[in-house]
């Protein structure tokens, strides 16, 4: 892990296109602001955490517990 200090409006960058900047400091909490083109998800740590969980629950579950059942009609010989 990489760690690095910064003061209020201060950045470091990540690759050619991810900027992320200390906006605010307020006692013991830390506003960044984050700039980065659209095709870069970026998304708070738990609530990755809970996208990922919920992948793998969809992954986990049977593809025949979400259909339904289709009677095919009886062919004749």
């Amino acid at each position: 892990m990489l760690i690095l200090s910064r003061k209020l409006n201060e950045s470091i960058m990540i690759g050619d296109s991810v900027e992320i900047s200390v906006v605010e400091i307020k006692g013991d909490q830390v506003k960044i602001g984050i700039q980065a083109p659209n095709t870069v998800k970026v998304y708070r740590k738990e609530v990755y955490s809970a996208i990922q969980e919920e992948n793998k629950l969809a992954a986990l579950s049977s593809i025949d517990d979400s259909l339904p059942s289709i009677q095919l009609p009886k062919t004749r010989q």
